[in-house]
Formats: structure tokens, C-alpha cells, sequence
């Protein structure tokens, strides 16, 4: 057999797999970005972050910043960016509170999406959107105690970032084309996920990984059938770890249970490394960002499980859990 005839049939799977992987999220992603950007033209974000100010000030952050945050929760982190920068010329504030409101951030955002996303593989939207916006809320006011108590953080934040108001101003074809451009890259990055998720089954990588993985994901209630997905969406991202998880429950190969609890995780703590430094760009701290999410994600999941066993059956699949939605 010819070296064109060994590659070319697993080149054509991949990319047929990619585009269903794609088409699955792209249903979820286009309606609600267009739904989105209506409430941007309109003005409407703001009517979201008025209740969001009692919030923030019990995170020792001002009022103002619930903009912020609702920004990320509706649109995405770039956007909440835009906001905070302006914010920031008339509103100074501290490393400790650029790393709770980054962290927050990165708990609680780009939720229409995402839950939709999740809700696409089974567990329910309803909890999803709870536990990421209360376990957003716990880590941002742990944090705040932490470092006001122990008085780190202080000094005023370090932005290493100036702001650009042409996103703000684009039109709305502008808009449209750059929605283009990001689904056609969210289309590679899956097919490089898929060949990197290949290569690595071939050469035992993936075994290892969950061999290794393996007793932590179990103590945490995740199946190791679940492992190496869940670190795709911890390290990559939601989307992406969620899009291939998608694919993985509808041919049945996780459970319910596991599909859960793994989500539930890449919901409260993804985008390891590209989020994290994007916040600290704006003056957030790895201690916050990094470390303390991701050690308060995993306890806030381990604690789920912990609770989700004295659960009924009746009630966890009425309200936590379910079956993937088939297309």
C-alpha cells in the first residue's frame, strides 16, 4: 500500500469528525452570539450589572466592576476587558482585587455558550449556570479575605495593556466576518485536537496520562474513560473539551455520572495557561488565578461528589444529570 493510500483515509476521518464535532457546536454558539451582540447594541448589559454591585463590594470590589463581570458572563473575556480598562482610568484599584475580579472572570463567563455547550452533553443547564456563578462568588470572596488578612496583594495592579476601542466601534458586517474568522479557527483547533488525540492514543501517551491521572479523577469521581478530555478542556478550554465531549457521550462511551462531574470541573476551572496569563495582563496574580482556582475547583467538585451520593436518583436526573441531546 502506497504512503498516500495510509494517510489519506485517516486524514478524510479526521476532518469529517472535526466538522461534526464543529457543526454539534456551532448550532449552540451561533444563535446565542447573535443574541448576544442584540443586547450589545441595545445597551442592555447594564441593566444585568446593576444587580451585580451589592455583589461585588462583598468581594471588596467597587460596585462599578459588576459591568465588568457581566460583560465576561454575557459576551467573553476580551470584552470584559475593554470595560475594565476605561473603568480603570477613573478607578484605580490593587493587585489583590485585579486578581479576585480575574478570577471571577474566568469562573463565570462566555456562560451563554458554554452552558449551552454543557447542556449539550447531558448534565443540566439549571445547576451548571448556578455552581459556576456561586463557586465565581466563594473563590472571589475566599480570595478577598486572604489577601486582606494577610495583606498581600496591595500594591496597585500592574496593567500591561492599554485600551483599543475598534472592537467597540465595529460594524455590525465587521462584527459578523470576525464571527467567521473565530468559528473557521475553532474548526482547526478541533482537527489539531483530534490528530494530537490520535497520535497520543498510538504512542500510549493518553494510557499513561490516565494511568497517572487515574486515582486523582477517581477520588474526585470522574472515570478515567473521561480523564484525558478533561484535561483537553482544562488546558485548551471549554468549548473545545466540551465540543469533543459532545462527540464522545452520543456514541455512549461515558457515562452520565462521569460526563457530569468532568463538565462540571471544565466549567468551574478551563483554559489553564491562555486565560490565566490573559488576566494577568490586566494586574491579576497566579496565586489567584491559577493555583486558587484550580485548587478551589477541584474541592468545590470533590465536595459534589461527596453530596451527589446521599442524592436520590429521581432528583439527580431531574436536576444534575441526564442523557446527551441527539441532533
Amino acid at each position: 500500500m502506497s504512503l498516500k493510500n495510509k494517510i489519506l483515509p485517516p486524514v478524510i476521518a479526521t476532518v469529517k469528525d472535526a466538522a461534526r464535532i464543529s457543526i454539534d457546536l456551532f448550532k449552540i454558539m451561533i444563535p446565542v452570539l447573535i443574541v448576544v451582540k442584540i443586547l450589545q447594541v441595545f445597551d442592555l448589559v447594564g441593566y444585568i450589572a446593576t444587580p451585580l454591585a451589592p455583589i461585588m463590594e462583598l468581594v471588596g470590589l467597587p460596585g462599578e466592576m459588576g459591568l465588568v463581570w457581566a460583560t465576561a458572563m454575557l459576551n467573553n473575556i476580551y470584552s470584559s476587558m475593554l470595560v475594565l480598562l476605561s473603568l480603570a482610568q477613573d478607578q484605580p484599584f490593587t493587585a489583590a482585587q485585579a486578581t479576585v475580579l480575574g478570577t471571577m472572570i474566568l469562573v463565570a463567563h462566555s456562560m451563554p455558550v458554554e452552558l449551552r455547550v454543557v447542556q449539550s452533553s447531558g448534565p443540566k443547564i439549571g445547576f451548571q449556570a448556578l455552581i459556576r456563578l456561586g463557586g465565581a462568588f466563594i473563590m472571589g470572596f475566599i480570595l478577598n479575605r486572604i489577601y486582606q488578612n494577610l495583606d498581600l496583594l496591595q500594591a496597585p495592579a500592574k496593567i500591561l495593556l492599554t485600551t483599543d476601542n475598534s472592537a467597540a466601534n465595529e460594524t455590525i458586517l465587521q462584527w459578523a466576518l470576525g464571527q467567521v474568522h473565530t468559528l473557521i479557527s475553532i474548526f482547526g483547533i478541533i482537527f489539531c485536537l483530534l490528530v494530537i488525540m490520535k497520535i497520543l492514543t498510538k504512542i500510549r501517551v493518553l494510557a499513561a496520562m490516565d494511568f497517572l491521572l487515574r486515582p486523582f479523577l477517581t477520588m474526585m469521581g470522574i472515570g478515567s474513560k473521561a480523564s484525558a478530555l478533561t484535561v483537553v478542556g482544562l488546558t485548551m478550554g471549554l468549548s473545545y473539551g466540551g465540543g469533543m465531549i459532545i462527540h464522545e457521550t452520543k456514541s455512549g462511551r461515558i457515562n452520565k455520572k462521569d460526563v457530569f462531574y468532568s463538565l462540571t470541573l471544565m466549567s468551574l476551572c478551563h483554559s489553564l495557561i491562555e486565560d490565566t496569563l490573559l488576566l494577568m495582563m490586566i494586574g491579576g496574580h497566579i496565586s489567584g488565578l491559577l493555583w486558587g482556582r484550580l485548587i478551589m475547583s477541584c474541592l468545590l467538585v470533590a465536595a459534589l461528589v461527596q453530596a451527589s451520593k446521599f442524592i436520590p436518583d429521581s432528583f439527580a436526573d431531574k436536576y444534575l444529570w441526564g442523557l446527551p441531546k441527539q441532533s
